[in-house]
């Protein structure tokens, strides 16, 4: 199983590929879709959109992993981020590819065994789940793909 997870934003959004191999959690790979702040919003928007989609026809995930809209002390940054999260949604739709969303959260206690993880946290242990011989870099990368190891390993009863 190929699970595509995305850590959405509209400046970075973090994109990662895992797969479910014998019993085991192999790295495809990871990256970030980056957008230029001077260019206008619905312009950001398409760029993310087409890079979603372009990511999803490569790599034919079977499942989607989203990080879910948590509290945000800036209602711009909250807002901007629905809107990534939305344009990423409907390309999955519009290729047929189911999403599953996730608290971030529920991410790190499933990653860390602790919910407050830091982000140097999270990247160490994404490190050592997938073998890597470097951190996963930047972390919006690393929030995605804990998202799609997150969905790998999840069982119904743990949400």
């Amino acid at each position: 199983m190929i699970i595509l997870g995305f850590d959405p934003g509209t400046a970075t959004t973090g994109y990662g590929i895992v797969q479910a191999e014998n019993g085991k959690i192999k790295l495809i790979a990871y990256g970030t879709i980056e957008t230029k702040a001077n260019s206008s919003m619905p312009a950001r928007l398409r760029q993310i959109y087409l890079a979603v989609r372009r990511l999803i026809r490569q790599y034919k995930p079977d499942k989607i992993a989203l990080e879910s809209l948590f509290f945000y002390k800036n209602q711009k940054t909250a807002i901007t981020v629905a809107q990534a999260r939305g344009v990423i949604m409907m390309a999955c739709q519009s290729l047929g590819v189911s999403v599953t969303e996730y608290p971030p959260l529920f991410v790190k206690n499933t990653i860390c065994q602790n919910g407050r993880a830091n982000k140097k946290e999270m990247q160490n242990k994404i490190k050592l789940l997938l073998k890597l011989k470097e951190l996963p870099k930047p972390d919006d990368a690393a929030d995605a793909l804990a998202a799609a190891i997150c969905c790998l390993t999840e069982r119904k009863e743990d949400r």
